[in-house]
């Protein structure tokens, strides 16, 4: 973590994804152009950003090769024309397995070239009555952690479920940035989601963005929103509760070095 970096602006994007990935994808551009108008150098977009089908194997049939296809240049462009770095929540990507497919996040920088790649590690699944969820039958699970970095530190990468394994951001060392571009149901997201993104906040003494799905979506399936920035003290900077829209705040690095200095957890661990 650098300490004398300047406050780097970040925005999350809040949607309701369809099943169309051009009405998606058309729906997330002038989100992004309201997260730039607003001084964002970051802009992350949710989960399932481009496709969130009727079916679960809707993303499977507009899966893509890596590097090629039309959500990944959507992410590209965007970033080059605005000059920011870019964060596609999910994109489904070719796993070689019939049926399935990586969800990947993927990060693109101010000149359109991909940065960094994270295929989500923990698959959600869910059972409680007629609302069931079981993202293993069609996303094949990744099996590595994945960061970047910005003048201000490391960012690390994580998707959704991700959020219920801390152990995932403990291993990805000195954070100063946690994204988790998500698509909580609103069951789950109303019991736990201010919960599980303020205990990562606390506990790694950084910032958490989460960009979410907010709403009802044509396939009936209700997400819960709540898109935010928390701080590394637990407090949220900016929240959105439902509907498309940005969150949008400043990541400073001197309030990481503040709070870390007030309160040295990170330098107390024992069990690494």
């Amino acid at each position: 973590m650098n300490a004398d970096a300047q406050p780097f602006r970040v925005a999350a994007v809040q949607m309701i994804s369809g099943g169309d990935v051009a009405a998606n994808l058309a729906q997330a551009k002038p989100l992004i152009d309201a997260a730039v108008a607003r001084g964002a150098k970051l802009v992350v977009l949710p989960e399932y950003f481009g496709i969130l089908g009727k079916h679960a194997g809707d993303k499977v049939r507009v899966r893509e090769a890596d590097g090629h296809g039309p959500q990944q240049q959507f992410l590209s462009d965007e970033a080059r024309r605005h000059g920011i770095w870019l964060v596609g929540g999910t994109v489904p990507l070719e796993c070689g397995e019939e049926g399935r497919v990586r969800s990947a996040c993927l990060v693109y920088g101010p000149d359109g070239a991909r940065v960094a790649r994270y295929d989500k590690v923990h698959l959600f699944a869910f059972a409680r009555g007629e609302e069931r969820y079981d993202e293993g039958r069609t996303i094949q699970r990744g099996t590595q952690r994945g960061t970047f970095d910005l003048p201000f530190g490391r960012v690390a990468l994580s998707v959704c479920y991700d959020l219920r394994f801390p152990e995932l951001y403990r291993g990805c060392g000195d954070i100063a940035l946690l994204l988790a571009p998500s698509a909580f149901t609103h069951t789950t997201g109303a019991a736990h989601w201010h919960l599980l993104l303020r205990a990562r906040a606390v506990e790694n003494l950084c910032y958490v963005l989460a960009a979410a799905q907010g709403g009802l979506h044509p396939n009936g399936r209700r997400t819960y929103g709540h898109s935010m920035l928390i701080d590394p003290w637990g407090e949220i900077i900016d929240e959105l509760a439902e509907g498309p829209g940005v969150v949008v705040g400043d990541v400073d690095p001197a309030r990481i070095a503040q709070v870390r200095e007030q309160l040295p957890a990170l330098r107390h661990r024992v069990f690494t």
